[in-house]
């Protein structure tokens, strides 16, 4: 074997690495939120904190992209308008409406139903774009739904009746960042994916901050004890700032199917981190609903890789 190969195959590697371990910590995100609630805060608040801390690195990410070697490509006043909108439905609403739900579900039943986010493209893809579904993208919508009802049925009768509203949360939160996906289409081709997801997360982060101080006075944000702000610090850095980072690398090394595939790994890993962390249990019917949201999931990650989306 040649260095050349060796070379690719270790820039291959090192791809997925980045996109299982980014998955690994965007999935912990769910975890730290479950600490932070247990420390006395609600959803407003471990929003607000979490993107108190990562602003600064969006802002530093934003002013990267936009710097005069890279040649960016200006922005026009429609340009600004996109990123409003997609930064509060994609980063805003979806991240609050996420933490709400947190509050009713276990952080493996989140996870998986924060997975299911490219069906849910896909879906609206057919309502609104009238596009066609072949019958293997049927099959695995089948198959991770299956799943998801699997898990859904567990929790029920561990959470009782608040579970349905915490799915529904969540399930929403899902719908509404497939809509940023949607959306994002045209400007991630034109700015890349570095500049539109730094501009959408700061947006994101001013929302986040400006409705603490609407429901809040604005001091008591910063009168947290220590303990909430070493896990804000983790949720803000680690489980935000991190992952997006990883996976725009791993996208760059191994292209979006194969990076998607590799983070099939952060239901897993969220399943387990809630039983080490949270004690919440882990049962066979979990394991097995997990198995088949993967399945379905890894079904419609092949067909992409076939058509060449990336």
């Amino acid at each position: 074997m040649n260095a050349a190969v060796r070379a690719q195959q270790a820039h291959y590697l090192s791809g997925l690495v980045l996109a299982a371990v980014g998955a690994i910590c965007f999935s912990g995100k769910a975890i730290v939120a479950k600490l932070l609630y247990r420390e006395g805060l609600d959803a407003v608040s471990v929003i607000a904190l979490r993107m108190l801390v990562a602003l600064p690195f969006f802002m530093v990410m934003a002013w990267w992209s936009m710097r005069p070697a890279a040649q960016p490509p200006s922005l026009t006043r429609a340009d600004w308008l996109k990123l409003a909108g997609l930064g509060l439905i994609g980063y805003y609403v979806s991240s609050f409406l996420d933490f709400l739900g947190l509050q009713y579900i276990s952080a493996g039943l989140e996870r998986l139903i924060l997975f299911l986010t490219p069906s849910i493209v896909l879906l609206m893809s057919v309502a609104l774009l009238k596009r066609r579904v072949t019958g293997r993208e049927w099959t695995s919508l089948g198959v991770a739904y299956a799943g998801i009802v699997l898990v859904f049925w567990h929790d029920v009768h561990l959470g009782g009746a608040l579970v349905w509203l915490g799915a529904g949360l969540v399930f929403a939160s899902a719908t509404t960042y497939a809509i940023y996906l949607l959306g994002s289409g045209e400007l991630v081709k034109r700015l890349g994916s570095q500049r539109l997801v730094a501009l959408a997360m700061i947006v994101a982060s001013g929302a986040c901050i400006a409705q603490y101080g609407v429901l809040r006075p604005m001091a008591s944000l910063f009168a947290q004890t220590p303990t909430v702000w070493v896990l804000s610090a983790v949720n803000g850095t680690l489980c935000t700032v991190v992952p997006v980072l990883m996976t725009m690398m791993a996208v760059e090394r191994i292209g979006a199917g194969n990076a998607s595939q590799a983070g099939m790994i952060g239901p897993v890993s969220t399943l387990f981190l809630g039983f080490w962390l949270l004690a919440e249990p882990i049962t066979l019917l979990q394991l097995a609903g997990t198995a088949l949201v993967l399945a379905g999931m890894f079904i419609l990650s092949l067909k992409k890789s076939v058509q060449g989306d990336s």
